[in-house]
C-alpha cells in the first residue's frame, strides 16, 4: 500500500537524519512504466548559494497527454528533449492541471485559484469575447512584474479576447500569439474564421508553421542580455487540433477552404489525423523545446532558470493515455492527470521522480515563493508553495486537491479520489492500487466517501455559480 502523503514528503532540516535513510532515488529510464514511477522518495536539494533571483521559463503543451512523452511511458513517441529535462531536475507523476480544459486550466494557473473563483474561468472552455480574465485581478504576471521582473507570454493566451482581454492588460509586458482556443498552423485563422496572432494587441502576419513561429520568438527572447529577472509564459498550441505537422501544407490548405466557407467544424479536424500523425506533432514539440532550452543554454543563463513543462489538461482523442481513463474534458484521472516537468539546476537535484499529488494552483505559489513575490491578500491563492519541500525537503501537508467541471466533480486526498462522473453517481478509489479508476470502493468506505464528499462541497460552496 502506498504511504500516505505526509509520510511522502521528507522531512524538513530536523528530520536530516531520518531523511537520509531513504534518499536515493535515481533517473528514470526512458521506458520507466507506471508501475516503476511509482514509490519513489522525493530527494531534497542540496543548499546552493545563488547571486539573484531566479528566471522563470514556464512551457505548456496543448492538450497533451499524461504519456505521450517517452520517459512517461510512450511506446511510439520519442521525446529526447523533455526527458533529458526530467533527468536533470525533477519528473512528477501524480500532477495535474487546474481542470479539464484549456482555458480554466490557464485561469488557475495564472491566478493561482480554482478556476471558479473568476467568471472567466466557469467557461469551460472560453469561446466568445463575453469573458475573460479580468484585468484588474492578480496574476502571476503583474506580481512578479511588481517584484522587479520582465515578464512576457509567447503562444496560446485564451483567457480572452480584445477590447477587453489581454496578457498586455493583465501583468505580461510583452504578448505574442494567438488570443484563442485553436487556429489553423499556417494561415493562423480561428475558430471564428477570424484571423489570430498577435503582437501586443495589433495583428501581425507570419503565415509559416506557427511552431516554428513560437520557437523562434522565445529563442529570441531567451538570449537576450536582460537586465532584471524574467518570466516567460510559453504556450505552444501543439498538438491541438487540427492535425497539421510542420510541412502539412496541402492539409493546410483544406481546413482553410472548408472555414472561407462557413464551415465552422473545420479546425475541429474530425475527418483527419492519426496516431502516426499525432506522434509526429509530439516528437516536433519536443524538437522545439529543445531547440529553446539550446538557447537558453547558450546566453549561461540556464543555471539560474527554473524551467517548467506541462499540459494544460488531458490528451485529445489520438493521445496515449494508459493506463489512466478517461480524456481531455473529463474528471478522470486521463482527463486531468498531466506530465509535469521541474528543472532548476543551481537549486534543485537532477535524476528524481516524485509522486507527491500536486495540480496547477500549487506551481503559481511555488513560483512567487522561489521568485520573493507575495499574493495580493485580497485574492488568496488555492496552491501552496512547494518551495520548502523542493528546496530543503520540508514536509508537505496533507491537503485536498479539488476539480468542479459541469457534471463532473473531484477531490483527491493522498491516494483516495473522490468522484461524481456525468451519471450522477458517487466513486470512490484508491489510486495506488487502481489508477485506471475500475474499482470502486465506495460500496465498502461509505464513512470515508461521505468525509471527501463533505469537503468537495464545502470548497464548492465558496465558488462562483454556474
Amino acid at each position: 500500500m502506498s504511504t500516505p502523503l505526509s509520510r511522502r514528503a521528507l522531512g524538513g532540516a530536523a528530520a536530516g537524519a531520518a531523511a537520509a535513510a531513504v534518499l536515493g532515488a535515481t533517473a528514470p529510464s526512458a521506458q520507466a512504466t507506471p508501475a516503476e514511477q511509482r514509490e519513489r522518495p522525493f530527494r531534497a536539494a542540496h543548499p546552493r548559494r545563488h547571486s539573484r533571483r531566479p528566471n522563470i521559463l514556464f512551457v505548456l503543451g496543448d492538450d497533451l497527454g499524461w504519456a505521450d512523452l517517452s520517459s512517461y511511458g510512450s511506446p511510439h513517441i520519442r521525446t529526447p528533449h523533455l526527458d533529458r529535462l526530467a533527468r536533470g531536475g525533477v519528473r512528477f507523476t501524480d500532477a495535474y492541471s487546474g481542470s479539464a480544459t484549456c482555458s480554466p486550466t490557464r485561469f488557475s494557473l495564472y491566478t493561482g485559484r480554482y478556476p471558479g473563483r473568476t467568471k472567466g474561468g466557469l467557461a469551460e472552455p472560453i469561446a466568445d469575447k463575453s469573458a475573460g480574465l479580468e484585468p484588474t485581478h492578480p496574476t502571476l504576471a503583474s506580481l512578479l512584474r511588481d517584484s522587479g521582473y520582465a515578464t512576457a507570454l509567447i503562444g496560446k493566451w485564451h483567457c480572452g479576447y480584445l477590447p477587453d482581454y489581454s496578457p498586455t492588460r493583465s501583468g505580461w509586458d510583452e504578448f505574442f500569439g494567438n488570443f484563442g482556443g485553436a487556429l489553423e498552423y499556417y494561415s493562423k485563422l480561428g475558430l471564428g474564421g477570424e484571423y489570430d496572432l498577435y503582437e501586443g494587441d495589433a495583428e501581425y502576419k507570419d503565415l509559416r508553421y506557427y511552431t516554428r513561429i513560437l520557437t523562434e520568438r522565445a529563442s529570441e527572447y531567451v538570449s537576450r542580455d536582460h537586465d532584471r529577472p524574467w518570466l516567460l509564459n510559453l504556450n505552444f498550441t501543439t498538438p491541438h487540433w487540427p492535425w497539421i505537422a510542420d510541412g502539412d501544407e496541402d492539409a493546410s490548405a483544406e481546413i482553410v477552404r472548408r472555414i472561407k466557407s462557413g464551415d465552422r467544424s473545420a479546425l475541429w479536424h474530425q475527418d483527419g489525423g492519426s496516431i502516426e500523425k499525432y506522434a509526429e506533432m509530439v516528437e516536433d514539440l519536443d524538437r522545439s523545446i529543445g531547440q529553446v532550452l539550446d538557447a537558453l543554454k547558450r546566453s549561461g543563463q540556464e543555471r539560474d532558470t527554473f524551467v517548467f513543462f506541462a499540459s494544460d489538461n488531458g490528451g485529445e482523442r489520438f493521445s496515449y493515455n494508459w493506463p489512466l481513463a478517461g480524456n481531455k474534458g473529463s474528471l478522470q484521472e486521463g482527463g486531468i492527470r498531466v506530465p509535469s516537468i521541474l528543472r532548476g539546476p543551481a537549486r534543485i537535484d537532477g535524476g528524481q521522480v516524485s509522486d507527491l499529488p500536486v495540480f496547477t494552483p500549487d506551481w503559481t505559489a511555488t513560483l512567487l515563493d522561489l521568485a520573493g513575490a507575495r499574493p495580493h491578500p485580497a485574492y488568496p491563492l488555492d496552491g501552496i508553495s512547494l518551495a520548502g519541500h523542493l528546496l530543503h525537503g520540508a514536509e508537505v501537508p496533507e491537503r485536498d486537491l479539488f476539480w468542479r467541471v459541469r457534471g463532473e466533480r473531484a477531490l483527491r486526498r493522498g491516494d483516495w479520489k473522490y468522484y461524481r462522473g456525468r451519471s450522477g453517481r458517487d466513486q470512490l478509489f484508491h489510486l495506488s492500487e487502481d489508477t485506471r479508476e475500475h474499482a470502486d470502493r465506495a460500496p465498502f468506505e461509505q464513512a470515508r466517501l461521505a468525509e471527501l464528499r463533505a469537503a468537495w462541497e464545502r470548497i464548492d460552496a465558496g465558488l462562483l455559480r454556474y
